[in-house]
């Protein structure tokens, strides 16, 4: 049956009463505690019955009067709080139980064991030495820390701790020593439950008082006392460590080993490279954990260590992190295992497999635990639709405005109302979106802005993308490139010269180590004096396809920059790859971006139409007025628009903004890139290109660079015919005054350059962005210029005195230029203030 086990609390309070009945002192028994171990002997050879009598005729008289006579020895350890200690054990025949011992062992305040059944495993004699050793073996072959006697009897020993799932009982209960604890028994246990689970036993088991040393584990001294740290056995995050030593991420070095493609010594062995263990049933791109010698991979923790935002809110792990990294652990590796549904701390109190009172402790700090890292956005995030707010009541702020309906702004938007704030939602247009704006007009789904995903593994939008159950298509790495005329460049070429151009930022990198701001120069200049220098020095000379090679690589550079190169930065081109960076596949949403913003926006609370003039925060509360003179106030207000727009003062603040922050604001450029897609009637290219996802287009001159460099296939899947090319660097201004028919004109005109072996039809439909010219943006995404640096990302993302604040990709220095980057500005000031 599985019962309650009986704690002798209550039967310490007897034997309190008893000792002052006999009229001893404290005093007394202090004095004769020197000698306890003689008077014991003394005690016990006056109870020896004489020759040939039977021990059991002695009298219950004579055991009272025994016991009455026992002296009792407190516990040594300096500040526990139990004056009568009792053997958890009872391993040994002579167990102390609740008697007297030479010595009393501490794992906790409320539980100890006696020298007895110390003895009793740890001398080679005693029976339960076999039992010990065999811990240790396991214990010594799996985990890194000492298999000292103490911790087997907290790992083996110790019995478990198990809380009644009766919402009127919520008490706690001490299980019998044979039983064991799992998950399944954790999730359904009721106070005096039987193994059949059938009905409970008495009356009312419910009824009956929670043991006195539970309430002490709330105390915060209580874990200060805690002599070995929880290791948790069974946890979800087995499979995720499994090249860890366990003990070292939370774990148990006795549990059951992870069910994970790889053995263990084949984990810990290879040195030389990270091997991410497969787990089955789990999305590839998750990997939340960094495995032994991993690093540079963006939003992935250490299981091992504590993030520095972690020791900020946890101080008092800082000495001895385990029980929260084991905590942490296991709330990642659950979230992950289900990222579509709201993980709970009711959810994951089960999985803390832990002996002692100290999984009474462990439950306890779980909401603390869960509630950080929900509101950091590392679980319970993406476009998950909560019942019932997510936080504690202290986390809500009263009201709060966000001002934009990009990806920014519906990420913290949602992350707030999840949270359990009032949102209101401010879009200028009449859509929401910002700068992700899906086409349907071609018969496929085109993103006249963003509709690729740089590097899949940990990134949210593959996070949604599996909430909402959408399959990426994986691009693949063939890009063949084609020259005016037809000819398919030689890939030895192309190697080569994609050689060089890495070659020439290798140098550019080494320059700027040692460069302050204003010894900044040019991107474009800087790449051509190190091509110069180059080819002076080592003789080379590139041949006429060589340097058209060139050029396209030096356009493919100036759309990720989103400019000419004469106006970025040469010191701070790439100043985000000194963080780590999302690492993986590059996808192509099929379905693009808008069905993961909508699912996004559902349910909040969003008024389109609704430009912004400005923004009052000089009182308590902020007063947000509109164009047509509507007005809204709140407590805080997030603002999200493109850069462009705090460049030129759309927005009036009041206060003005610092001249800090309007430095950087200006310290940065807008990046400008434009698109054009054209459904054909036909695939004529399919037999050229023979599957690849895109091919390149190399320009017929430096003028010419940049205009239409790059064409993608639409439709990978090879039903319709949609091609899809950008317009970036020098290019973008060229097609400014051009009629669209007139860039469709001259997009055929290279197609059938690059096809000249075939016909190539005229397309039956097609569209050509114009980003510079949409009053609401007036750019794609942000960059460095010369003379800036990094830095101003982060003062862009500055809150002004806890009331207002900014996000969107030109905040976050991490992942600046990419809806991601602008999703997790969101989900970043959300977390900043709810914690204000």
């Amino acid at each position: 049956m599985l019962t309650d086990a009986d704690y002798p609390g209550n039967a310490s309070g007897a034997r309190r009463a008893r000792k002052r009945s006999s009229g001893e002192s404290p005093g007394d028994s202090q004095a004769l505690r020197s000698s306890g171990r003689q008077l014991n002997v003394r005690v016990k050879r006056t109870n020896n019955p004489p020759p040939g009598q039977n021990k059991r005729k002695a009298t219950d008289t004579e055991e009272e009067d025994d016991q009455s006579e026992k002296k009792f020895r407190k516990c040594e350890k300096a500040g526990c709080s139990a004056t009568y200690p009792v053997c958890f054990a009872s391993a040994s025949e002579r167990c102390a139980k609740n008697g007297y011992t030479s010595r009393w062992y501490h794992l906790s305040c409320g539980e100890h064991f006696c020298n007895e059944c110390f003895d009793h495993y740890y001398r080679s004699h005693k029976d339960g030495y076999e039992t010990y050793s065999s811990w240790k073996k396991v214990w010594t072959s799996n985990g890194k820390s000492e298999p000292s006697l103490k911790a087997f009897m907290a790992d083996q020993q110790l019995p478990f701790w198990v809380q009644c799932t009766k919402p009127d009982c919520r008490k706690w209960r001490q299980l019998t020593k044979e039983i064991q604890l799992t998950a399944s028994l954790a999730a359904t246990y009721r106070c005096g439950m039987k193994f059949n689970n059938i009905k409970s036993e008495g009356p009312d088991q419910c009824s009956q008082p929670e043991d006195l040393r539970v309430a002490e584990v709330t105390d915060s001294w209580w874990h200060s006392m805690l002599i070995l740290p929880p290791l948790f056995k069974e946890s979800p995050a087995s499979p995720f460590l499994a090249a860890y030593y366990p003990d070292c991420v939370g774990m148990s070095p006795s549990g059951s080993p992870s069910n994970v493609s790889l053995t263990l010594a084949e984990l810990r062995a290879d040195h030389c490279r990270a091997v991410q263990p497969q787990i089955p049933g789990l999305c590839p791109y998750f990997q939340p954990f960094y495995q032994p010698n991993e690093c540079g991979k963006a939003l992935c923790v250490r299981p091992d260590m504590m993030e520095l935002d972690e020791l900020y809110e946890f101080p008092e792990f800082s000495r001895d992190p385990t029980m929260y990294l084991a905590l942490r652990n296991l709330i990642l590796a659950s979230w992950h295992r289900n990222c579509k549904e709201v993980l709970t701390s009711q959810k994951c109190a089960p999985h803390i497999v832990v002996r002692g009172l100290v999984r009474v402790r462990c439950v306890q700090e779980m909401d603390r635990v869960l509630h950080f890292m929900t509101r950091k956005g590392l679980i319970n995030t993406g476009v998950l639709a909560v019942k019932q707010p997510l936080l504690p009541e202290k986390y809500h702020s009263k009201n709060v405005i966000v001002i934009g309906a990009g990806a920014s702004g519906l990420a913290a938007a949602r992350q707030l109302q999840n949270f359990g704030t009032q949102v209101v939602v401010l879009e200028a247009r009449e859509r929401i979106g910002g700068r992700v704006w899906d086409d349907t007009s071609l018969g496929v789904i085109v993103g006249r802005g963003a509709q690729i995903v740089n590097g899949c593994v940990n990134n949210p939008i593959a996070l949604m993308c599996e909430q909402m159950s959408i399959k990426m298509h994986k691009l693949g790495e063939r890009c063949d490139l084609f020259q005016e005329g037809g000819q398919v460049t030689d890939t030895a070429i192309d190697k080569r010269m994609d050689f060089h151009f890495n070659a020439i930022l290798d140098v550019v990198s080494e320059w700027r180590k040692d460069k302050s701001q204003n010894q900044d120069t040019p991107l474009g200049e800087k790449v051509q004096e190190v091509k110069k220098n180059f080819l002076q020095e080592s003789g080379i000379q590139f041949s006429e396809l060589e340097e058209k090679v060139l050029q396209f690589h030096l356009s493919n550079l100036e759309y990720a920059c989103g400019s000419t190169l004469e106006q970025v930065s040469a010191r701070s081109w790439d100043h985000n790859e000194f963080f780590a960076q999302f690492s993986g596949d590059h996808t192509l949403l099929n379905k693009g971006y808008s069905v993961l913003l909508h699912k996004l926006a559902e349910g909040l609370n969003i008024c389109t139409n609704c430009p912004v003039q400005a923004i009052d925060y000089s009182g308590d509360i902020v007063r947000v007025t509109s164009s047509n003179g509507s007005q809204w106030t709140a407590q805080k207000v997030l603002v999200i628009v493109p850069l462009t727009l705090l460049q030129k003062n759309v927005i009036q603040f009041n206060p003005p903004l610092p001249e800090r922050k309007m430095k950087a604001i200006h310290s940065l450029g807008a990046g400008i890139i434009e698109k054009i897609a054209l459904q054909f009637p036909y695939r004529f290219w399919d037999k050229k290109i023979q599957g690849a996802d895109y091919f390149g287009h190399i320009p017929p001159s430096p003028n010419k660079r940049g205009m239409f460099s790059v064409f993608y296939d639409m439709d990978p899947q090879g039903k319709q015919a949609v091609l899809m090319s950008v317009i970036a660097g020098d290019a973008v201004p060229a097609v400014w005054d051009m009629e669209d028919k007139e860039v469709v004109d001259e997009c055929m005109r290279v197609l059938r350059e690059l096809f000249k072996e075939q016909d190539v039809p005229e397309p039956q439909h097609f569209f050509v962005t114009h980003w510079s010219k949409d009053i609401w943006s007036q750019m794609s995404y942000s960059f460095v210029k010369t003379g800036g640096s990094g830095e101003a990302y982060d003062v862009l993302a500055e809150d002004l005195q806890g009331k207002v604040f900014f996000a969107g990709e030109a905040t976050n220095r991490h992942f600046p230029q990419t809806v991601t980057g602008a999703y997790l500005s969101g989900v970043r000031e959300a977390s900043k203030m709810a914690a204000v």
